[in-house]
């Protein structure tokens, strides 16, 4: 009687075991054997396109191939290690170790291998050597753009700039070839191969205008090798929706020739200073602080000044010990009698001073925030800078009088651009943005709309302001910015930089931002000129830059005079 208990239950529990296996863990077991069995070759899906807002292509692809050896397939070792390293300009030596080891399935030896290379390849037919489409990124426009576009690792994957931050559009779905081995890895004969095709990536449509980038490249080139400068840039925007039209960062490099053996070097030529990096903007911040004053004095604040005020032509002011001077020395009347109006001409010191200290720290920062400071603007850009704003909690007076005329803080360009945008543009901060739109392989486009953040200013005072610094363009310091027949706006910058804590001396950055037509912005333009030799005024470096960005526009756009 036990022994027949003991049969069954050893029955039973065989029984139990191959139930378990087949339908418990069979599914498990049958993928583990198609893996041994089965063989796959990657198929690399064509990254989608990068176009200007007028579809121009930015970025496109060319068709190459993707080498692989599978070494227990190799028949000949040496032979194959001769061929595949004299067809595709590789070692030799390390070519016969990577295809020897026998205990890897498979080793990449080539990526991205011209079609005509892999023709020649295909003749010797090599047992255990396999390829298949990858592609290799091209750009049409050499330099041009490259901080903003950015580049692609060597297995197509965004490394920076655009091809980064919309990585996950950009790349499709790989597909790839399947095919049975025997069990060392060699294909059998008469073996079914399976093709998945790869997914195309999604494209993208940019707000960049690429006429206007072109011009702007051309006219920031010119500006870096007449001044000797360390580096140069500039921001263009729509300040009616904050679209980027131009972004220009020099020195740059070619995007089809990129420094990757020189890491340093590649580092510094790719990062787009106009997003990721600050610098004190100096007198073009006053736009800001006049908009903040204009404002107040239009609701009422009695602590803000009228346009006909009259400020005190003193050069000097004391503010918690601390003298604050006008770059002029107030000579023979120099700056006497100012309204504010005479006081962006002149870009005065002293008088922006007052007007921070008057409205107070609460009052001036409540705009400040408004228009943008100590935060990221929000652009679709990897590495964004926050900027540096000194808390309002912790601000002395002496700070406050220095963040008036644009000392004691700092901003990233796309910052102040889309301040100044906001300034002048009745006053609508919109968030900036360099998508377009994304487009389908079927050529289908899905907009990405204009996002309003926040209402910096009233109309009415954008209005004020936008007159104002017309009156700046026509009379006062950004006189190289004019134009005739067109109503140019803008203000001049000069601003020392500090090392280690302290001036460096002789060390100046020159800018100028100006908009056109002042009374309906359609195109805002902010200048750098970091460092220049010999005269280094914003006033005379910048706004002629800027001018020569604005007439090219007008050319380019066929813009008629002012009636």
């Amino acid at each position: 009687m036990s022994v027949c208990l003991t049969i069954t239950f050893l029955f039973c529990l065989i029984l139990a075991r191959l139930l378990y296996v087949q339908t418990i863990w069979g599914g498990a077991l049958r993928l583990k054997a198609a893996d041994q069995w089965n063989r796959e070759i990657p198929v690399i899906a064509e990254r989608g396109l990068i176009t200007d807002r007028n579809g121009e292509v930015l970025a496109g692809n060319k068709t190459t191939y993707s080498v692989f050896v599978r070494p227990n397939a190799v028949e000949n070792a040496e032979y194959a290690a001769t061929v595949l390293s004299a067809t595709l300009g590789i070692d030799a030596g390390k070519t016969l170790e990577k295809i020897s080891g026998k205990k890897i399935s498979e080793v990449t030896i080539a990526r991205q291998a011209e079609k005509e290379k892999i023709e020649k390849l295909a003749e010797y037919n090599l047992a255990g050597v396999y390829f298949a489409r990858d592609n290799t990124r091209t750009y049409g426009y050499g330099d041009a753009l490259c901080q903003v576009l950015g580049f692609t690792s060597s297995d197509g994957g965004g490394v920076s700039g655009i091809e980064k931050y919309y990585n996950s559009i950009l790349s499709g779905v790989d597909g790839e070839i399947i095919y049975s081995t025997d069990i060392v890895g060699i294909q059998t004969e008469n073996s079914a191969v399976v093709y998945e095709e790869a997914e195309k990536g999604d494209g993208i449509r940019l707000t960049i205008d690429l006429d206007i980038q072109l011009a702007a490249e051309n006219a920031m080139k010119s500006v870096y090798l007449s001044s000797k400068a360390k580096a140069v840039s500039c921001v263009v925007l729509d300040p009616q929706n904050f679209d980027v039209l131009a972004m220009v960062n020099y020195p740059s490099y070619d995007l089809n020739d990129i420094p990757r053996n020189d890491s340093e070097k590649l580092n510094l030529l790719s990062r787009n200073t106009a997003v990721c990096d600050i610098y004190e903007p100096g007198s073009t911040f006053k736009v800001i602080t006049a908009a903040a004053n204009i404002e107040e004095y239009l609701k009422g604040n009695s602590k803000a000044f009228s346009n006909s005020y009259v400020f005190n032509g003193s050069r000097t002011r004391t503010v918690d010990g601390t003298k604050i001077k006008c770059w002029s020395d107030h000579a023979n009347g120099k700056h006497a009698n100012q309204t504010l109006s005479v006081a962006l001409n002149n870009s005065c010191n002293p008088c922006f001073t007052d007007i921070a200290l008057a409205l107070g720290s609460q009052t001036f920062y409540k705009y400040l925030q408004g228009f943008g400071f100590g935060n990221v603007t929000g652009l679709d850009f990897g590495g964004e800078a926050l900027g540096m704003l000194v808390p309002q909690t912790a601000v002395r007076d002496c700070d406050l009088a220095r963040i008036g005329f644009g000392q004691t803080v700092a901003v990233s360009e796309i910052q102040l651009a889309c301040a100044v945008a906001a300034a002048v543009n009745g006053g609508n901060y919109y968030v900036p943005r360099l998508l377009k739109g994304v487009v389908a392989p079927d050529g289908s486009v899905t907009e990405n709309p204009a996002v309003l953040k926040t209402k910096a200013i009233s109309s009415e005072a954008s209005a004020i302001l936008s007159e104002m610094l017309e009156g700046v363009v026509k009379e006062g310091s950004g006189k190289h910015a004019y134009i005739e027949g067109y109503r140019v706006g803008g203000k001049t910058g000069t601003a020392q930089k500090y090392e280690d804590g302290r001036v460096a001396q002789g060390k100046y950055v020159s800018s100028f931002v100006g908009f056109f037509p002042a009374n309906s912005p359609r195109y805002l333009a902010l200048v750098i000129v970091d460092e220049p030799e010999g005269v280094y005024y914003g006033s005379t470096v910048a706004a002629p830059v800027a001018k020569e960005i604005f007439e090219d526009i007008i050319k380019i756009k066929n813009i008629p005079p002012c009636s």
